[in-house]
């Protein structure tokens, strides 16, 4: 710490320097202990409702479903629900927000969850990454959704033709191997691959329904908040796999 320090940097950031003065040892022990107890209380402490003039869905999660579902019906018949999205609407949500869906999607241009559920502006609480996976960010995103904004329902959506999966299933089948991070990325993938070999039909779309449901069902058993939330009657978790031809959206329980 004491040759970091002299060198203008803190081991806190990375050997970054600070744009003020160095703290003497005095003031690293208190930071630290501040730190620690800041740490403590931010584990202690619930979480509490977000703060806004919006108050928190009403639906029920089985409503919810049923939302969306009928949102998805509209779209296949190209004929979208009229969705809240102009000037009065934004001025509300700049008070607050209160989506009625958690949304763990691909970041997949052609599956943009707004539309393929004919939701407004402020409808769905959404979180994208290439094979809809889960790290910490995704599950901290969550649960904020769930625990601080009240949404009753969390949906995992997978979708026809996924590139992530199909990698993992390059990985599978034929050993392949990807610059960068792009490996990294698709590992928690792999288990859906090969868990789908057995399965009737096609790997890539057995696995991309794996995947999704395999996810969904991690979900809860990760989170004691989104479990606690489950058994209370609050939360229902779904996977579901998006037909880019047909733009039907298949719902499943999770595994």
């Amino acid at each position: 710490m004491d040759d970091v320090m002299r060198q203008g940097g803190c081991a806190c950031c990375d050997g970054a320097p600070h744009a003020g003065p160095r703290p003497g040892r005095r003031g690293l022990a208190i930071g630290a202990l501040t730190i620690g107890a800041l740490a403590c209380a931010a584990v202690a402490l619930p979480l509490a409702p977000a703060v806004g003039r919006v108050p928190a869905t009403t639906l029920t999660p089985d409503r919810a479903l049923a939302r969306m579902q009928a949102g998805n019906a509209a779209w296949r018949r190209d004929t979208p629900m009229p969705a809240s999205m102009g000037r009065d609407r934004r001025e509300v949500l700049a008070g607050g927000q209160a989506p009625y869906c958690v949304i763990l999607g691909c970041s997949d241009s052609r599956v943009p969850p707004e539309l393929l559920f004919g939701a407004g502006l402020g409808d769905l609480f959404i979180i994208r990454n290439a094979g809809n996976t889960v790290d910490t960010a995704a599950l901290g995103s969550i649960e904020y959704g769930v625990g601080v904004l009240g949404c009753p329902l969390v949906v995992v959506l997978g979708h026809e033709g996924c590139g992530a999966v199909a990698a993992a299933v390059e990985v599978v089948e034929h050993n392949a191997s990807y610059e960068g991070v792009i490996g990294d990325m698709i590992l928690p993938i792999i288990p859906a691959v090969l868990a789908a070999r057995d399965a009737p039909g096609a790997l890539l779309d057995a696995a991309v329904i794996g995947n999704a449901r395999r996810t969904a069902g991690r979900l809860h058993r990760q989170s004691p908040l989104l479990e606690e939330a489950m058994r209370g009657g609050r939360l229902k978790i779904m996977a579901a796999r998006y037909d880019l031809n047909e733009g039907n959206v298949a719902w499943f329980e999770t595994v």
